[in-house]
């Protein structure tokens, strides 16, 4: 058995009907939909044409919501159906952003990840799936693709079909016949109205969307000439409101983490070329700091969960293929071997234990440290890498910049240590120099690989000029590239402690600005 749906397009009407079953059959939440029509205006009056297109969960043979899943809530069924199990669910929401249809969503009511599941309830009893028995056109097949007696292999088999992107590599089951290109393809349609269809009193911009500059998601009125809008030619009608799932606590995440774990390879690397002493204030200071921001990461990871009682469930009944997994115990060993190495180092500092025990054990906890530390800065790279629904996260430089951002973090800290504590002057001329580099390094692979290249796509396109040229784009240059590197190295070209304090409080502000752009941006990409 290999489950899939067929819709005609050419034969929907929009009547909504199958949304409606859908919500009544599996008792959907208000505001949330597993299956909706989504509606697209093509033409100029009086020449329009209205299209429909039924949009739902595309049950892939490679579904990346079930590789990105950390505890397999998310799970394909041996019939092809991509199912779910609330019960287990941590609503880490990975699943949304690995999607590339938008066919996910959190249920406000359990807080837990959902979205269409073929109906298995009833296929296990020999019955369709509720929209396929409601649909008064017998537009939406369903069936085993494999049997190709079954009508929707005939239907397959005799028509031209297409499916949603299958540049991903997701290998969809959810085939249409005929459709429009602008309902298909949400980059197709190059504006969109202030608000919907049925839905005027829920605002689809955050801000006037009025001007070039002035939406919040990737799109902007087609412009003739130097400011004259066209008339409507494309318009989205009706569509369910895209979500963001992942908001300021993964940008804070990615900071805090990064000091954590730069700190520490700043460190571990001079110590172990013999370039700087073990001065005790510095060692026990560099110590602290990276057991707090890892307790502070893992506190955001926490906090981002829509299930956070079950967050343990990442370690207990791990799926090992989700990156969010691999980070976890990553980030777990670090912390683990970081705040071993701190109580040792204080307890030989106050004489609870004897001398010469931390010193013995010094080049093993750096040896091993560096891994787990370069670990800790680099995984989320391979994490954004499984999100294969936000095209801008695919960047095969996203591992080399998350190094170089660890670092400049960490150089960052070292002159806001120095503010509570006598650091050895060593490591903080050391730093500096690191600083001063990583700066520079870090501002070119931002401005010439990230956004200097062109892109592989059209929506990570889209959601680079939302950073460098629409909503995003003050946080972005003024933030991340002014506040958070010129700024910076013309304060450490002025030399001086004050002016050190200042160069790394405005490089982790600016650190944080840039990792929520990036973050936020794509996600305003919509998928459906």
């Amino acid at each position: 058995m290999n489950y899939g749906f067929l819709i005609d397009n050419d034969s929907c009407i929009g009547c909504h009907a199958c949304s409606t079953a859908c919500k009544s059959e599996n008792e959907v939440p208000l505001g949330v939909q597993r299956t909706w029509v989504k509606s697209v205006e093509t033409g100029l009056y009086p020449n329009v044409r209205r299209n429909f297109q039924v949009t739902r969960c595309n049950h892939c043979d490679n579904p990346p919501c079930v590789q990105i899943c950390p505890v397999t809530a998310m799970y394909q069924r041996e019939d092809g159906i991509v199912e779910f199990d609330p019960d287990l669910c941590i609503g880490c929401k990975a699943c949304m952003q690995a999607c590339p249809y938008d066919a996910i969503y959190i249920d406000p009511d359990s807080g837990t990840a959902a979205k269409c599941h073929y109906c298995a309830h009833r296929v296990d009893i020999g019955l369709e799936p509720a929209c396929v028995v409601v649909c008064p056109e017998h537009s939406i097949l369903a069936g085993d693709l494999d049997d190709p007696t079954t009508e929707i292999a005939r239907k397959i088999a005799e028509n031209n079909v297409t499916v949603r992107k299958p540049e991903k590599g997701t290998v969809p089951k959810l085939f249409y016949i005929g459709g429009d290109d602008a309902a298909m393809h949400p980059t197709a349609v190059e504006r969109t109205p202030d608000s919907f269809a049925w839905a005027d009193v829920i605002p689809l911009h955050s801000h006037d969307a009025s001007t070039n500059n002035g939406d919040t998601r990737g799109v902007r009125p087609i412009m003739i000439g130097k400011g004259r809008m066209a008339e409507q030619m494309t318009q989205v009608v009706y569509n369910a409101q895209h979500k963001v799932p992942w908001h300021w606590q993964v940008p804070a995440y990615l900071v805090t983490k990064g000091i954590a774990s730069g700190l520490f390879m700043i460190f571990a690397t001079a110590a172990l070329l013999g370039e700087v002493t073990f001065h005790v204030p510095t060692v026990l200071a560099v110590g602290l700091t990276a057991v707090i921001l890892l307790m502070a990461t893992t506190g955001l990871l926490v906090l981002d969960l829509e299930r956070p009682e079950r967050f343990l469930r990442i370690l207990l009944r791990p799926q090992w293929k989700s990156w969010l997994v691999r980070g976890a115990y990553i980030l777990v060993g670090f912390s683990t071997l970081v705040a071993v190495w701190w109580m040792i180092e204080m307890a030989q500092a106050v004489g609870w234990i004897p001398s010469g025990l931390a010193e013995a054990i010094r080049p093993a906890v750096l040896w091993l440290g560096l891994p787990l530390a370069f670990g800790t800065a680099v995984y989320t790279a391979f994490l954004f890498g499984q999100a294969v629904g936000r095209d801008l996260w695919q960047s095969p430089l996203l591992p080399i910049h998350l190094v170089v951002q660890a670092v400049m973090a960490g150089a960052a800290t070292v002159p806001l240590l120095g503010l509570v504590v006598t650091l050895d002057a060593t490591f903080v001329a050391l730093s500096t120099k690191v600083f001063v580099v990583s700066l520079v390094v870090d501002l070119m692979v931002t401005l010439i690989g990230e956004f200097g290249m062109s892109h592989a796509s059209e929506t990570a396109a889209a959601a680079a000029r939302l950073i460098t040229h629409g909503t995003y784009s003050k946080k972005f240059w003024m933030g991340s590239i002014v506040l958070g590197h010129v700024i910076p190295l013309a304060l450490l070209y002025v030399s001086g402690f004050p002016a050190a304090v200042a160069a790394g409080a405005c490089t982790l502000i600016g650190l944080y600005l840039y990792e929520y752009v990036f973050v936020l941006a794509p996600q305003d990409i919509p998928n459906s």
